[in-house]
């Protein structure tokens, strides 16, 4: 019995460090908790600076929208939105802003903390920033499948504006795209707006732009996790150099360096963002027939002017969103990630001594 009890005993132990480490393997792979600050740092970001998103949505629109090359400045935008429809026209399809930011942030975060070490140490010659770049885009990519949609709605209710100006005379007779047809309804929240987008236009209306969307962000969300991170190891060697006793909160360093790398990334993605955004709004009409297409027409029409029209709304939205939830993240990270490292170290502690109790009652 003794001799069965200590064989026992001895197969135990490993089975469970075994058993432990597979799930800790899992566990660094897919840093779970990286989804959940995702989330809310993106949520959090898209619903403080939805406003401004508003103003550069709408410039970009000008052109779609009226037929006219007369365009209005940022300030005349901002003065047409408020007179029309007060404060609640800045924030005109935050609904679906926030959904899709809660989609896209927790892949962007998740893939990026998930994959980068696994990119690092699979394939050495892609480590450093270009791992950074991979995940960062492999994260953006998949949370486009909720994204898009939600930008599609969020975009043409922010044209739209309140039902009063949208549907006054003078709106119809201005909102006429170049083919002769008439601009779609008026949603009166997002549920409705999806419903009648696919009712009118299918799973091809949602994901109207999607291509364009990718273009846009990839290359966007790649540059920007590879500038934070590049920001990141310039300003550690720097401290490391000048100030190696100074401390620098990671809450602050995410609101500087996050807001640095996305103004960077906006600005340099601002044509595809363009393209995008036309694609999207002219609902039903062909003004542009696809990707390639608008671009062209954009250029010869309007030239480097058009492509990059609403470039500085888009900074100025980029930098305060994109420093917002870096801030976010960085915190959640300090605030929680710590805790359940050590409600995790203290879980596993107490089942390797509880085990070996179990045994010797065996053997007892």
């Amino acid at each position: 019995m003794a001799n069965k009890s200590s064989t026992s005993t001895k197969f135990d132990a490993p089975l469970s460090h075994s058993t432990n480490k597979a799930t800790h393997n899992r566990d660094q792979f897919f840093v779970w908790r990286e989804f959940v600050w995702g989330a809310i740092a993106g949520a959090f970001g898209e619903g403080m600076m939805h406003p401004i998103d508003t103003i550069k949505t709408r410039i970009q629109s000008q052109v779609l929208l009226s037929g006219s090359q007369s365009q209005k400045s940022i300030v005349q935008m901002v003065q047409t939105v408020w007179v029309a429809d007060g404060l609640r026209g800045f924030y005109r399809g935050i609904a679906p802003g926030i959904t899709g930011s809660l989609a896209t942030g927790a892949t962007y975060f998740g893939f990026i903390e998930s994959t980068k070490k696994w990119i690092e140490e699979s394939h050495p010659n892609l480590g450093g920033h270009w791992a950074h770049f991979i995940a960062g885009a492999v994260g953006d990519t998949l949370g486009s499948f909720v994204y898009v949609p939600c930008e599609v709605m969020k975009q043409r209710m922010q044209v739209q504006g309140s039902s009063n100006s949208w549907n006054s005379a003078i709106m119809k007779d201005k909102m006429q795209m170049k083919s002769g047809a008439e601009m779609y309804g008026y949603y009166t929240g997002m549920f409705q707006a999806g419903h009648s987008i696919w009712k009118e236009q299918g799973l091809k209306g949602l994901y109207a732009g999607y291509w364009s969307t990718l273009a846009r962000d990839v290359p966007f969300a790649g540059l920007m996790v590879m500038f934070y991170e590049a920001l990141k190891d310039l300003t550690e060697k720097g401290r490391q150099k000048w100030a190696p006793n100074f401390h620098v909160d990671g809450s602050m360093e995410g609101l500087i360096l996050g807001g640095l790398a996305g103004g960077f990334s906006a600005y340099l993605t601002t044509p595809l963002d363009v393209i995008k955004t036309r694609l999207q709004v002219q609902g039903s009409s062909t003004s542009y027939n696809g990707w390639l297409d608008a671009m062209n027409k954009i250029w010869e029409t309007e030239g480097a002017k058009g492509m990059f029209r609403g470039s500085i709304p888009r900074i100025t939205w980029y930098i305060p969103a994109s420093a917002l939830t870096f801030m976010a993240v960085e915190f959640l990270r300090e605030q929680f990630n710590k805790k359940l490292d050590e409600d995790n170290m203290q879980e596993v502690t107490s089942l390797s001594i509880e085990k070996p109790k179990s045994s010797f009652k065996e053997v007892a």
